[in-house]
């Protein structure tokens, strides 16, 4: 299993409604998000907008994406998603997360 740490940012003036989306996720995004392998999928935010999130996956953080990208539910949530971010205009947050690097883990 691949354990996944990313980044991205929330723009400051939306954290507040950001967070309301993330305690009412669709039903039909979490059964994809399962299907396609994310496991343990955690996001923390601090106050500001910085956004760290995690995920365990069977390959890599690019294969988890390929197989979000070929479901309609996700296409609707990252468009739905998008102006959240400070991204570029049009580009969807789960094709922009920088990837950390894993350097320490206690089981």
């Amino acid at each position: 299993m691949k354990r996944v740490g990313f980044m991205l940012k929330v723009k400051a003036a939306l954290v507040e409604e950001y967070k309301v989306h993330h305690r009412n996720v669709w039903q039909e995004m979490l059964d994809a998000l399962t299907a396609a392998g994310w496991h343990n999928y955690t996001l923390f935010m601090r106050d500001d907008g910085m956004l760290f999130g995690y995920f365990e996956t069977p390959e890599s953080l690019a294969a988890a994406q390929a197989a979000m990208s070929t479901t309609e539910v996700n296409q609707r949530w990252q468009d739905m998603m998008s102006p959240y971010f400070e991204i570029a205009e049009g580009a969807h947050p789960d094709q922009m997360f920088i990837e950390l690097e894993e350097v320490f883990h206690l089981d």
